[in-house]
């Protein structure tokens, strides 16, 4: 796959026409619940920042500010458990999805190399590395790919998007290990891990502890090899802000950053302030997580009410559900066409690989009121 073969590729969400008339054709309304984009305020301590910063006449740095990659290397520290991020290994990008996409490109990848990535995962893993010229292969058992020589990037996604699935330190470990035994770069997404639910994800003050790959107990203390990628759309409700960044090993980052800067890959100097603001600000990560918290609580009864199963879905914004009758094999297309019917609009599962068939991904990211809504509409429609 190249450019011109990525152009005729339909973007997944494109193709939901039809049930989204048949979803925005009910008495009450569309209520959407698939991409998953944030509906709640930006808090003002990052709208502040912004503003401040918004007499910004110079170039930025495509390195970030000294400040930025401090502030990401603090955040690590205080809320991941990783003490011992360098800043000289943080980039800011313009959100994530963009160094998902261009990853495997930016690292010199192509014909003949392998990129790995979880068997039900955001299809930017499987179309960044088409772009490349590079080989997808999706699959969640290390075995499969530990003794390849041609494997050289292995995608990690902690929590899951689609599926809210966390992998724990031992299983990091192991994606390290047989990585490093083949020269592979490994990097994780873990762009929910500050919205676990399961009780084992909470420290005892209530600090999110989803394990990172940069976790000591993961790398042995050596980043070497290794990336995290982080958006702060989620934590913070600055999806329209593009504000992300990528942290580990300092020789790929300043590989990375030596490409970019020949690109012009910037995140706004305004933008970087705001993200400093936002990393630093730790109150309104928890209170959002609260509010998505109690959506979930009320989304989560009433699929149960209404004949769903819901598996995983442990962290993250999202539900990933199935009918809970185990005899009705119903294709994720046709799963969403029935929650249409009741205007609730959701992703299939097929959107995220062929293991994702037979699944619906149920966004938390509606307002209270909507949220109360579909639930009320998942009721009735027993």
């Amino acid at each position: 796959m190249g450019l011109a073969d990525l152009r005729d590729l339909p973007y997944p969400w494109d193709t939901l026409t039809e049930v989204t008339a048949l979803a925005r054709a009910h008495p009450g309304g569309l209520i959407d619940l698939s991409v998953g984009t944030p509906v709640d305020p930006t808090p003002s301590v990052v709208r502040e920042a912004l503003a401040a910063a918004s007499d910004a006449h110079a170039y930025p740095l495509t390195y970030g500010t000294p400040a930025l990659r401090e502030a990401v290397a603090a955040w690590f520290a205080r809320r991941r458990g990783v003490a011992d991020v360098d800043p000289a290994g943080v980039l800011p990008t313009l959100g994530s999805k963009e160094l998902v996409g261009l990853l495997p490109s930016l690292l010199r990848l192509g014909a003949g190399d392998v990129v790995v990535h979880p068997a039900v995962a955001y299809p930017t893993y499987d179309v960044g590395a088409r772009l490349a010229g590079a080989t997808p292969l999706a699959t969640d058992d290390v075995e499969e790919w530990a003794h390849r020589g041609d494997v050289r990037l292995v995608w990690v996604n902690s929590p899951s998007n689609p599926t809210g699935a966390t992998a724990d330190v031992a299983s990091l470990r192991r994606v390290v290990e047989a990585a490093r035994a083949v020269g592979a770069v490994v990097v994780s997404d873990e762009c929910y891990a500050q919205l676990p639910w399961a009780p084992h994800l909470v420290a005892d003050d209530g600090t999110p502890r989803v394990p990172s790959l940069l976790d000591p107990a993961v790398t042995g203390g050596d980043h070497t090899g290794l990336l995290v990628a982080y958006s702060l759309s989620k934590q913070s409700n600055l999806a329209g802000y593009r504000a992300a960044f990528v942290a580990g090993d300092p020789a790929l980052v300043a590989d990375l950053l030596a490409t970019r800067k020949h690109l012009g890959m910037i995140v706004p100097r305004p933008v970087q302030e705001a993200m400093r603001a936002a990393l630093g600000d730790d109150a309104h990560v928890d209170a959002q997580r609260a509010v998505y918290g109690r959506r979930r609580e009320v989304l989560l009864a009433a699929l149960r009410a209404a004949g769903w199963a819901v598996d995983h879905s442990e962290a993250g914004l999202y539900l990933w559900v199935r009918p809970a009758d185990a005899a009705d094999g119903a294709p994720s297309r046709e799963l969403v066409g029935r929650l249409a019917g009741l205007g609730i609009l959701a992703g299939p599962g097929e959107f995220y690989g062929r293991a994702g068939e037979g699944h619906v991904r149920v966004a938390l990211t509606a307002s209270d009121a909507d949220i109360a809504q579909a639930a009320q509409r998942l009721r009735n429609g027993l």
